[in-house]
């Protein structure tokens, strides 16, 4: 275990969920990719899988390195990624992964906001 993640488990000593929207999903995911241990959970909304349009250019490099069990809540019409691509993509993370799909929901997720239990029940593996 790193000085960072034993400085975070001193503060937080009891399970620590991480997550963020979009890019700010994509980046608290990089950090748990190269900090295991540091999070017991992620939650990541409409993770940004590639550029609208690009769906060559991946942001998956880090995914064999990804350890931390991981909820994506995902739009069915988010173009950043499709329910598919992502379920393609995210076989390569070893960690315990799942999707929640948002039905008719962009990048946006605004559906999302009525899904809360789901996403609690979920996170709650």
């Amino acid at each position: 275990m790193s000085a960072a993640v034993a400085e975070v488990r001193k503060l937080a000593p009891r399970r620590v969920f991480a997550g963020g929207s979009s890019y700010g999903g994509r980046q608290t995911a990089m950090i748990a990719a190269e900090r295991p241990g540091l999070a017991d959970g992620l939650l990541l909304l409409s993770y940004p899988l590639h550029p609208p349009g690009k769906p060559e250019q991946l942001r998956t490099a880090y995914f064999p390195q990804w350890l931390t069990p991981a909820l994506f809540v995902h739009g069915t019409r988010d173009p950043f990624g499709t329910i598919e691509e992502l379920r393609t993509a995210i076989a390569a993370i070893p960690a315990r992964v799942d999707i929640l799909e948002v039905p008719s929901a962009g990048h946006d997720l605004k559906q999302a906001a009525r899904m809360g239990r789901d996403i609690l029940a979920r996170m709650l593996f």
